[in-house]
């Protein structure tokens, strides 16, 4: 029979050979965030094949498939993006690889131009703090306590169901007969 100090104290090392032991495993690729692929995952030998002066819209279609997005002001800009995410613990997700390609059609359909942009081309866009003010947007506190009172009219229902089919309108609803028009409440 063991005394008590040394069951404590196999208890203790083997506690600490646990903690080692995860510590070591911490390292192994089993633990590595897992790349979350996004996006139109488009090859290089797949867009190689299209050559500007020859092929068309239906030869991109047929290689990459649709466009991820089109230009905002402009049909025949097409773009593909892909990119490669991982998950970073409490935080946005960390980009491993990101890769558009920007196809540029004449009015004809034709490939006029193709281009191909890396993490290296993209240009870091900084948030403001700044907010942009709306009129009518700010309320004090006493509005936002008594903004529904009076609002609730529990024969609303009742009252909708009945009266709104008039034999005159030939089965018309009346333009009225929308929500928040029965009891329209007190508004501040």
């Amino acid at each position: 029979m063991m005394p008590q100090r040394s069951k404590t104290m196999a208890r203790l090392r083997t506690g600490c050979g646990l903690l080692a032991a995860l510590s070591i495993l911490s390292g192994c690729g089993v633990f590595r965030p897992t790349p979350i692929p996004r996006g139109s995952l488009i090859e290089a030998d797949d867009y190689n094949q299209l050559v500007p002066g020859t092929s068309t819209r239906a030869d991109a279609v047929d290689l990459l498939g649709s466009a991820t997005t089109k230009g905002a002001f402009d049909d025949n800009t097409w773009i593909y993006i892909s990119m490669t995410t991982y998950l970073r613990p409490i935080d946005f997700p960390g980009v491993k690889k990101q890769q558009v390609v920007v196809l540029k059609f004449n009015n004809a359909g034709a490939l006029e131009s193709m281009r191909t942009l890396s993490r290296r081309d993209a240009r870091p866009v900084a948030m403001i703090s700044q907010v942009t003010p709306t009129p009518g947007t700010s309320i004090n506190i006493l509005q936002q306590i008594l903004g529904n009172v009076g609002r609730y009219n529990p024969m609303q229902n009742m009252m909708g169901s009945s009266g709104n089919m008039g034999s005159g309108g030939g089965g018309m609803m009346n333009s009225n007969s929308g929500p928040g028009h029965f009891g329209s409440g007190n508004t501040l």
